[in-house]
């Protein structure tokens, strides 16, 4: 067996003091490019950059770096000293009240996460695919928590694999559930209601004749056609709805302006017009094989126009550029009767505090047989054709 490398550990405190070029490096990329946008350094850096994820607002940077000997980066884990559980899509607040009810404080907690993104992606980024590699980030989290006084570890979103292989040794793994659409070479979307049964069928070209009835015309814009007056008119849709959700939506303007500079060719921005005005926008990021339908506003209410900009739009764009999966995002299980199945989503957790840990174990055990049982009720209800199913 090769002698293991002696690995430094380093904390950063700022994604900006982490250079892009190893950042992404330790990230999954094919011919340079990262495969899932989420993970580039261009995101987290807008992040910090616009001050969405900063000290400021509860998300201060902690990431891990683990290099050799020869300063030669092996492994990075994305992570967040966090005083809240805002932004995360994983619910972790009953936790929180449970320990503060028994005289421990939840926060702070170190949070491994992409900001306000309910995506899977690798969160443990070791290019080798060495576990020992692996095994030293979970424990630098572990020590770091310890040296923090932060209550527990969290990391969101990751593979199944990555949780399979993290379980244990005190982590414990949590199941969710979303809606995902899987692409099986459809040539149209036509050819993709044809596996759906009559009725769902005749209700979906019903939904997307109803939602551009009063003449309303869909514009996909990326790369150099992103301009600032798109962004100008997709952030006052954005506004309104997270507005609506949480009070104040996560992401602010200057956000989206740094992405437009870094990752445009990464964006789909689609947007509903009425003549020459924009009135609905729904904003999409592409990874390698894969779209990912993330935000999504309008300051006019036209039925079903919110399930043709978020769902058909994105499918039509799947099929046109021959990507595999459509992920449209947390929770929603209106999406089921418009073609996107369940998909199992996995976080892992480390909880310091021994009675609490046990307690949520106990908890997430009772959870993942409801989520389960759930998922198979959710099968009987999809709206294909029996034996249709393409993404198992």
């Amino acid at each position: 067996m090769a002698d293991q490398p002696t690995l430094r550990a380093t904390i950063h405190s700022s994604t900006a003091s982490i250079p892009a070029d190893i950042w992404n490096s330790l990230v999954p990329s094919t011919d340079g490019v990262t495969d899932n946008p989420f993970l580039d350094h261009a995101f987290f850096l807008a992040l910090e950059e616009s001050g969405c994820a900063t000290p400021k607002t509860g998300w201060q940077p902690q990431h891990i770096l683990l290099s050799d000997e020869s300063e030669q980066p092996l492994g990075l884990m994305p992570l967040f000293l966090k005083s809240h559980s805002m932004g995360e899509y994983v619910f972790d607040h009953g936790w929180a009240d449970a320990l503060e009810r028994a005289g421990g404080s939840y926060y702070p907690k170190l949070q491994c996460s992409v900001p306000f993104t309910p995506a899977t992606a690798p969160k443990l980024l070791v290019p080798s695919g060495n576990a020992a590699i692996t095994a030293a980030l979970l424990s630098t989290a572990q020590q770091l928590a310890i040296q923090r006084e932060a209550s527990s570890v969290h990391a969101t979103f990751v593979p199944e694999a990555e949780a399979d292989a993290t379980s244990g040794d005190g982590w414990l793994k949590r199941l969710d559930t979303q809606f995902h659409w899987h692409n099986d070479g459809f040539a149209s979307f036509d050819e993709f209601l044809e596996t759906l049964s009559s009725r769902k069928r005749k209700t979906i070209k019903r939904e997307r004749r109803d939602a551009l009835a009063d003449g309303l015309t869909i514009k996909w814009l990326s790369g150099a056609d992103l301009r600032e007056e798109h962004w100008d008119a997709f952030y006052d849709f954005y506004e309104d709805t997270g507005a609506r959700k949480w009070g104040r939506p996560y992401l602010n303007r200057k956000f989206f302006s740094l992405l437009n500079q870094s990752m445009a060719d990464r964006i789909v921005l689609m947007l509903a017009y009425d003549g020459p005005t924009p009135i609905a926008g729904a904003i999409n990021f592409v990874g390698k094989d894969r779209i990912f339908g993330r935000n999504w506003g309008c300051t006019r209410d036209v039925p079903f126009l919110h399930f043709e900009l978020c769902y058909y739009q994105a499918i039509d764009y799947a099929i046109e550029h021959k990507l595999a999966v459509v992920e449209a995002g947390a929770q929603g299980e209106h999406k089921l009767a418009r073609g996107y199945a369940p998909a199992t989503t996995y976080s892992v957790h480390w909880l310091a505090h021994p009675g609490l840990r046990e307690a949520v174990a106990d908890y997430l055990e009772r959870e993942r047989r409801s989520v389960e049982h759930s998922q198979e009720v959710l099968e009987q209800y999809t709206p294909f054709r029996k034996g249709e199913r393409t993404d198992r």
